[in-house]
């Protein structure tokens, strides 16, 4: 007794059970296979605090379908997966629920707070993991890593150790950003600039001599407690009488010096600016080549310190209003203008970053970045699309030193001891308790390193380096990243130049940039507009598939994409047009019928089935070759939904119902073309196609293992294809003819086909009576048949007698409005083939494909100015 399938897809009653099934057979797992080509794809580690949000669902479906898609193209496929460990979001996180137990870290010491995390991460870690599963993520979850893993840890020692050695990592005092709400440095890479409204404040600065003053403009009023010079350009004649003076810090009446630097802009402003070396990346570079002191004015919660004297504990942006106040009481504020700049934020609570001096390690990013430029200037990384090659370039050629420390204490200690004795520094991958130099007790930097670093690393960390193992071997350098634009430098850059320096090449061959799921209305998700979509609600009502084919439809590489319900519901309604097509299969199938292959003798139809199937095969895969996977579904879709399900199907009826060989022949093309349109919308939609493939033919193992579809030259009918578009083209012509003039289908009328290609059209004499309501058929070359209804469809002109259907003079104004739209489409075509330029630009391809537009345009108009002709008579 066959298999059957419910009467109704239910996602929510098969997909759990269909992921159950690939577990059960190791479905997901890649075993190293020498015989195979590999092909791999680390997953952009989510964050272990992070819950599945539309981005984490488009990029995991994307990831997900190329592996299912190589992974049935006999590629042995790896998806490995992980999570990040994120320091500053957990932190964060454990940080505010010990507040509310009236505990700090300070309280509890390091040890405590990191027995915390981790209890944290065992709690909550896991999570997004089982969320991507409900999403049909395929990785290899005996892979599974973490970016804090043991093994993690040593590859991210190594690096650091070899970095230092190399003299690539050193500490030192500069500028760099801090979050005063993180209470850690961050990256530049992590700083969100965003427009704000602010004001110059215009102060004069004293001469100490008494002799003037010099006035400037400031955005920051706040920092002038840690002034310790006032720059000119050396070129400006307005000031170079003043240089080597002295000036009078207003409200403070410390003695400052006047210096000469190129740095400054003589067109800007007075010509005069401020020079804080403690709080601006500028100024500590001037403050270098003039040797000038270094005052830090603020706290790390951005409070001013002791210095500042009577402002001593009061927040920035209070002391900037007092400060401001008193310029203004002792005669120094001369003028407040209105001024919109550009502010830099911390990425993760959008609070200001101050730029502040402060002792920290990083990377010297130069002599790293050179080598990553050369390889995707040399094609050895391609960026798809390429666009985003510069925005990659922009970054790594402006590069700055990269600051890796954070004040944090959950993450990777940075394995740096510094000896109480006396205070030598040994930087080293193994734990020391005594100082090799003194004999002396050494403590451990209380840094952490930034998360990036150990991420820039997962490409190769998570295949086994430092250690030469037989996965790196294998799988290394990986085929395809797939990851947002958005992170292009947080990530992917630093990946690239960290895989060329340890691995000696690049660490994926391929990086393809999608965009960010929007709302209806084009909208960025955010918790502020209460716009954002939850995926796993998403699933739930409709779907993984359903979620993930609308994901992918319309997806171009690079481009944000637009989400609605709308859009998902016709994903559903796809689902359940394939569900219906594959229960009227098994239904009429014979309880013993066993698929032997395609039969000998096909019909036309049939070729024409087996003919556009075999191209959408190789047009699939030439899509997904070019990462054009919204293209991909696109055809599917067409396929699935009009040529199989509401043509071929329909064709078939007649021959079932007639039994026989005829009916035997149906069913095994019919089952022939399911099953290749399973495993061309498998890596799409993997759980209803698995679902029926087990009902259908679930003795031949799991449909994700099998042969993806290839081409063949053997099953190209191009005569009998073209031959049977024209016999779809009339029938087509001719139900939408009827439906224009609201005829209903029980109106049978008689057809008069006109055609020099009679042959074609006497194949189709049941199609007609059957799908174009036909009580009669006579085909001929000519027929002379004035106020007739007219069909002008491919190869054939069509007549079916005026009275049987509708009046006269309504079909004459329905051809004049056809004959008016031909009249455009021909006009536009020969000005398009008239054009130079166009010419001139155009592959040759394009152009023929034009020129054979034309002459069908032509062809049309005439037989609509014919068909006028005749029935006005």
């Amino acid at each position: 007794m066959r298999k059957e399938l419910s009467k109704l897809y239910e996602p929510k009653e098969v997909e759990d059970k269909i992921y159950g099934y690939w577990i059960e057979n190791d479905c997901f797992k890649a075993n190293i296979d020498r015989s195979k080509t590999p092909y791999t794809i680390v997953i952009p580690p989510p964050n272990i605090t992070g819950q599945l949000h539309m981005g984490h669902a488009l990029d995991n479906t994307l990831q997900d379908i190329l592996i299912r898609w190589r992974r049935m193209q006999g590629y042995c496929a790896l998806w490995l997966p992980g999570t990040d460990h994120a320091s500053i979001a957990t932190e964060a996180k454990i940080v505010e629920a010990m507040k509310k137990e009236g505990l700090t870290k300070e309280m509890i010491g390091r040890d405590a707070f990191l027995e915390r995390a981790w209890k944290w991460k065992e709690t909550y870690g896991g999570r997004i993991i089982s969320q991507l599963k409900k999403l049909g993520s395929s990785c290899d979850w005996s892979r599974e890593r973490f970016t804090l893993d043991e093994g993690c840890s040593r590859a991210v020692k190594e690096v650091f150790v070899k970095l230092y050695e190399k003299g690539l990592i050193y500490r030192g005092e500069r500028i760099i950003n801090w979050c005063p709400h993180c209470l850690t440095s961050i990256s530049d890479a992590e700083v969100n600039y965003e427009e704000q409204d602010g004001f110059f404040w215009h102060i004069r600065y004293p001469l100490s001599d008494g002799s003037g003053w010099l006035e400037l403009a400031t955005t920051r009023p706040e920092t002038m407690i840690g002034d310790t010079a006032v720059a000119v350009n050396p070129d400006d004649e307005r000031y170079k009488h003043l240089v080597g003076k002295t000036l009078r810090l207003p409200l403070f009446d410390r003695e400052i010096p006047i210096i000469a630097d190129s740095y400054v802009d003589m067109e800007f402003g007075t010509g005069v600016v401020k020079i804080t070396p403690a709080h601006d990346p500028n100024d500590f570079e001037v403050g270098l080549r003039h040797n000038l002191p270094v005052i830090n004015a603020m706290t790390d919660d951005a409070h001013i310190n002791e210095i500042g004297g009577k402002y001593h504990g009061l927040d920035r942006y209070e002391a900037r209003k007092q400060i401001v106040s008193d310029l203004e009481a002792g005669g120094f504020l001369v003028k407040v203008e209105p001024h919109r700049h550009n502010v830099g934020t911390c990425y993760r609570c959008s609070t200001t970053v101050e730029p502040r001096i402060s002792k920290q390690w990083f990377v010297k990013m130069e002599p790293l970045a050179k080598p990553a430029i050369e390889a995707v200037k040399n094609g050895e990384t391609k960026f798809i699309p390429e666009r985003f090659d510069k925005i990659y370039f922009h970054w790594m050629e402006n590069i700055k030193d990269w600051c890796i420390s954070r004040q944090l204490w959950w993450g990777h200690r940075i394995p740096a001891y510094y000896c109480e004795k006396c205070g030598e520094m040994t930087v080293s991958k193994d734990e020391i308790h005594t100082c090799p130099k003194c004999g002396g007790n050494v403590v451990q930097d209380p840094d952490t390193l930034d998360t990036w670093f150990s991420s820039a690393l997962w490409p190769f960390s998570t295949l086994g380096w430092p250690e030469k193992t037989e996965d790196l071997d294998y799988f290394y350098p990986t085929s395809t990243l797939v990851t947002g634009y958005d992170i292009i430098f947080f990530w992917v850059a630093r990946m690239i130049f960290s895989g060329i320096e340890q691995m000696g090449e690049v660490p994926f061959k391929t990086v393809l940039i999608h965009g960010l799921v929007r709302d209806s209305q084009g909208r960025k998700m955010s918790k502020s507009l209460g716009n954002g979509i939850d995926p796993l609600e998403v699933i739930d009502q409709y779907g993984a598939d359903a979620l993930r084919f609308t994901l992918a439809t319309g997806n171009a590489p690079g481009n944000d994409m637009r989400y609605s319900d709308e859009k998902v519901r016709a994903s559903r309604n796809f689902a359940n047009k394939l569900w219906n097509a594959s229960r009227f299969i098994m239904m009429n199938l014979p309880d013993d019928f066993k698929f032997e292959g395609l039969p000998q003798n096909l019909a036309t139809e049939d070729k024409w089935l087996i003919s556009k199937f075999n191209t959408l095969a190789k047009e699939v895969t030439e899509n997904l070759e070019k990462f054009e996977l919204g293209v991909a579904v696109a055809k599917l879709y067409d396929f699935i939904w009009d040529v199989y399900c509401d043509w071929y199907i329909e064709l078939t009826k007649p021959r079932i119902q007639a039994g026989g060989d005829t009916a035997k022949s149906a069913q095994a093309v019919l089952v022939w073309a399911m099953r290749g349109i399973l495993k061309l919308l498998h890596p799409f939609m993997p759980f209803i196609t698995e679902e029926i493939w087990q009902t259908l033919c679930g003795e031949e193992g799991p449909l994700m293992l099998q042969k993806f579809p290839e081409y063949s030259q053997d099953l190209h009918f191009e005569r009998e294809e073209s031959d049977f578009e024209k016999i779809i083209s009339a029938i087509k012509g001719i139900r939408n003819r009827r439906a224009e003039m609201n005829v209903p289908p029980s109106v049978k009328a008689a057809l008069f086909i006109e055609t020099q290609n009679p042959n074609i059209f006497e194949a189709g004499r049941l199609f007609f009576e059957r799908l174009a309501y036909a009580s009669s058929i006579e085909i001929g070359e000519r027929f002379d048949m004035p106020g007739a209804v007219t069909i002008v469809s491919d190869g054939a002109r069509i007549f079916i007698p005026m009275e049987q259907l509708i009046d006269k003079e309504k079909e004459l104004a329905r051809l004049a409005k056809e004959l008016d739209a031909a009249k455009k489409d021909v006009e536009f075509l020969s000005g398009k083939l008239s054009n130079e330029g166009f010419l001139a630009k155009a592959p040759e391809k394009l152009i023929e494909a034009e020129k054979a537009k034309l002459e069908k345009a032509t062809e049309k108009l005439k037989k609509i100015e014919e068909s006028i002709a005749l029935m006005k008579g």
